[in-house]
């Protein structure tokens, strides 16, 4: 399976319509979904991974759970993402099986070689640019940062955080495989013409 260039994130701050804004960036053509839900319980997490897995399987889709290997086991899910606090890599690849996409947070060079040796799918590298949905991240590796890494590694590099249709051109130029949006989607008055709007730009610059 080849993996998709655009990962739209879900957005569970208070007031978001996580469900909504996934089922119209999915009907909008995202190749990729990640389930991301800090702060909910376990049951609460499980319903949501459910719902959106279901939504990805009609949409021939990829969902991923973020943080939850065991979560996205349990809904049948295509992956999960882990990060600097969840389960390793080795033990998350032990829990998904070998044919799970397994996606991992690197931040330097050295993480990302870790990771791809244990066996990661992908990276998430960030943070691109300054966020609002996640607080206590280091400073912005900008375009050049997640360039660094991306030359270090085989696997795809997945940028996230900050991340706009403005900015892609320049992620994937830097050597990026793809980005991971959760504003640039779930802000929008229209998330479906945004996450089109994204695919354009990635397909804009793929196209060269």
């Amino acid at each position: 399976m080849t993996l998709g260039r655009l990962h739209v994130v879900t957005d569970t701050r208070p007031g978001r319509e996580p469900l909504r804004t996934m089922r119209a960036a999915l009907d909008a053509g995202a190749p990729v979904v990640q389930v991301r839900a800090k702060g909910r319980s376990d049951a609460e997490l499980y319903d949501l991974a459910g719902r959106i897995a279901d939504l990805c399987a009609d949409h021939d889709a990829l969902c991923i759970v973020n943080d939850r290997p065991d979560v996205a086991v349990a809904v049948h899910a295509g992956g999960a993402h882990v990060g600097d606090a969840d389960l390793t890599v080795p033990a998350a690849r032990r829990v998904l099986g070998a044919s799970g996409v397994l996606g991992a947070t690197a931040r330097d060079v050295g993480a990302a070689v870790e990771h791809e040796a244990a066996g990661a799918s992908y990276l998430g590298v960030g943070p691109a640019f300054t966020t609002t949905t996640k607080d206590g991240l280091p400073a912005p590796l900008g375009p050049e940062g997640v360039g660094s890494v991306a030359a270090a590694v085989r696997i795809p590099v997945v940028a996230v955080a900050g991340v706009t249709t403005d900015r892609v051109a320049a992620l994937l130029d830097a050597g990026a495989y793809g980005v991971a949006v959760i504003s640039a989607v779930s802000d929008a008055d229209d998330p479906a013409g945004a996450t089109e709007a994204l695919l354009r730009a990635i397909d804009a610059v793929v196209a060269r």
